[in-house]
């Protein structure tokens, strides 16, 4: 269990398409989960935001992914079985690439499937922030990045550029 240093844009590490987990309930699972767990703690901490995690962020190409909103998570495999209702776009940040905004379209709904730390398989149906998470993080899994879904270079912008003129009513973001 430890803190582990989280690839920045440009690593080719956060381009690669991450693998399957295949044996559950061993040391190594463990210690991956720990590892996000503890990474995305800190994160938080020094940082003041933050909701998930996934593997590749930590160099670990296996399709692990790590949320805290109301309870901490591990997903193992995520997959989006169903996307449905409408579009929503929203800024989204990364901690990849923690001083940039980039505002994206995204499905307000999913279904996605999973497995727990022991293989078990579960469906989670999630809407809203909880949805966009899920998409942000299962991109990761795909070597797919935010700033690959901005909506145009237009739409990525420095954080305190953001937070600058988030307040300001003449300003549309």
């Amino acid at each position: 269990m430890a803190i582990r240093e989280i690839l920045l844009l440009g690593d080719p590490g956060l381009r690669r398409r991450c693998g399957q987990v295949k044996r559950f309930g061993t040391r190594e699972l463990k210690s991956i989960i720990a590892d996000l767990r503890h990474t995305l703690s800190n994160f938080r901490e020094q940082n003041g935001f933050g909701r998930g995690i996934a593997a590749p962020q930590i160099g670990v190409t296996q399709r692990v992914i790590f949320i805290h909103i109301d309870r901490p998570s591990a997903l193992i495999n995520p997959r989006i079985m169903l996307r449905h209702g409408c579009k929503i776009t929203l800024w989204d940040d990364c901690f990849s690439f923690p001083d940039l905004m980039v505002k994206v379209h995204r499905d307000f709904a999913v279904r996605v499937s999973y497995q727990d730390f022991h293989g078990t398989k579960h469906t989670l149906h999630a809407e809203g922030p909880l949805s966009e998470l899920l998409q942000h993080e299962i991109d990761h899994l795909n070597g797919i990045l935010a700033i690959d879904r901005a909506i145009d270079s237009r739409h990525i912008i420095l954080r305190s550029e953001f937070l600058k003129w988030r307040n300001e009513k003449h300003y549309a973001l």
